[in-house]
């Protein structure tokens, strides 16, 4: 898969899957080569995908090469980049800076943990890169690959962990 910027928009692009383009939301920092947290910037370059989380409490009928977990309560995700827990799952409630992984809004009702700044993480370098469910119009992101959700029905059953999305200018 190969995600590009739409054409005089950074925020906005299109996702190429075989023959097929998809729209998708990026990251309101645009595309970014070197990614610092709180940037809000897409990483460039390849990341493969890693787990992936569905909200099994919303009706959904999904099937994918990648396991699908399913979203606890609990589930957070840390972005506090002096935390021992850096960029990694945690169970709620934490006492450091996080996101919750069970949101209100359907954005997570599909997430998949693509592999930025995890091997090796570094802290600083941006946390919790999703590909992930996008919001109407397909505002842009905090630094996620966003697609509408019939499309990642669409796409689920062709992604596998050897699947890279690979994030161009």
């Amino acid at each position: 898969m190969v995600v590009r910027p739409r054409p005089g928009d950074q925020r906005r692009g299109l996702l190429a899957v075989g023959n097929r383009v998809l729209r998708c939301a990026l990251g309101k920092g645009g595309i970014r080569s070197v990614k610092r947290e709180g940037d809000g910037a897409t990483p460039l370059g390849p990341m493969r995908l890693l787990t992936a989380f569905v909200r099994r409490d919303r009706p959904r009928r999904l099937v994918s090469g990648l396991a699908l977990d399913p979203i606890r309560l609990s589930d957070g995700w840390c972005d506090a980049a002096g935390d021992r827990n850096y960029n990694r799952p945690v169970r709620l409630p934490y006492a450091a800076s996080h996101e919750r992984m069970r949101r209100e809004d359907h954005l997570y009702d599909v997430v998949i943990v693509l592999d930025a700044n995890i091997r090796p993480r570094r802290r600083g370098m941006g946390s919790a890169i999703f590909f992930h469910l996008a919001r109407p119009g397909y505002a842009p992101t905090e630094g996620c690959i966003a697609v509408h959700p019939r499309d990642m029905d669409w796409l689920l059953p062709r992604l596998s962990p050897r699947t890279v999305v690979t994030v161009s200018r």
